[in-house]
């Protein structure tokens, strides 16, 4: 199986089709607390797993660093990874050793970002980000491990289809957001074509142009998103029972124990 590299950067419903000036606000209190759960079933795996975390941080800070310079203030990809960083409780002197290898002022070779696809039980789609210092050996480990844990590896192009690249952030209610009205105005005037509130707060998402605008919109009401990424977003998400989703989640965890996978996205609703 052969990956692609190049600039590219969990399972979040895709927008509707959104007219020109128009957007989605979907106030679905069940379905947004499934996300929100997901969200933090999440992050609970990642403090388990937390040595592998920092170092899957680093690797995307010292990329960042790499491309747009050691200043987070006039890095906006610096800065959101720094604030991934932070947000997983890494030590800032690991986040500073990080900024200084991709700087070139610490050791460290070139990194590869790459993107991998697959096809796993009843049809679900994969799309596996991965950032490593060896093409091939990332390549080997990847479709080894897809065909171990029960997914079939992919052309390139033959799953992408299925997903649009996005700007996604979420974000918790807080007091700071006196009026969720304009709150929601804002990020619609700086892009967001999709708004799903729930109880928990806001999963937004919009193009990938509109993302500092709409993290900008985020911060100036005076909050933190509680993530805030570019993402692959299933344009028709998948129903499955739960047999299925057992097996999805043993193919997701295999994947994202390996050191070069950076994340992991499917097609599930």
């Amino acid at each position: 199986m052969e990956g692609y590299y190049g600039m590219a950067r969990r399972d979040l419903p895709s927008p509707l089709l959104i007219k020109e000036g128009d957007y989605k606000n979907s106030n679905q209190n069940m379905a947004g607390h499934n996300k929100w759960s997901k969200i933090k079933n999440k992050k609970g795996a990642a403090d388990a797993k937390r040595g592998a975390m920092f170092s899957k941080l680093g690797k995307a800070i010292a990329v960042a660093a790499r491309e747009g310079g050691s200043d987070p203030d006039m890095n906006f990809k610096l800065r959101m990874a720094v604030d991934a960083a932070k947000a997983a409780n890494m030590p800032n002197d690991n986040i500073e050793r990080a900024i200084e290898r991709g700087s070139g002022s610490g050791e460290g070779g070139e990194m590869f970002e790459g993107v991998y696809e697959a096809y796993g039980p009843s049809g679900v789609a994969f799309v596996i980000e991965t950032l490593s210092d060896n093409k091939n050996r990332v390549a080997a480990d990847v479709s080894s491990t897809l065909k171990k844990s029960g997914a079939t590896p992919a052309d390139q192009g033959s799953v992408l289809f299925n997903f649009d690249h996005k700007a996604v952030i979420v974000i918790a209610r807080s007091e700071a957001i006196t009026s969720p009205e304009e709150f929601e105005l804002g990020l619609i005037e700086a892009g967001a074509d999709d708004i799903e509130e729930s109880e928990e707060g806001w999963i937004v998402s919009g193009p990938i142009d509109a993302f500092k605008a709409l993290v900008d919109v985020v911060e100036a009401a005076g909050v933190k998103p509680e993530e805030a990424s570019l993402q692959y977003v299933a344009k028709m998400p998948l129903e499955i029972d739960a047999e299925t989703q057992e097996k999805v989640d043993k193919i997701t965890e295999a994947m994202e124990d390996l050191d070069d996978v950076q994340n992991v996205y499917t097609n599930l609703a």
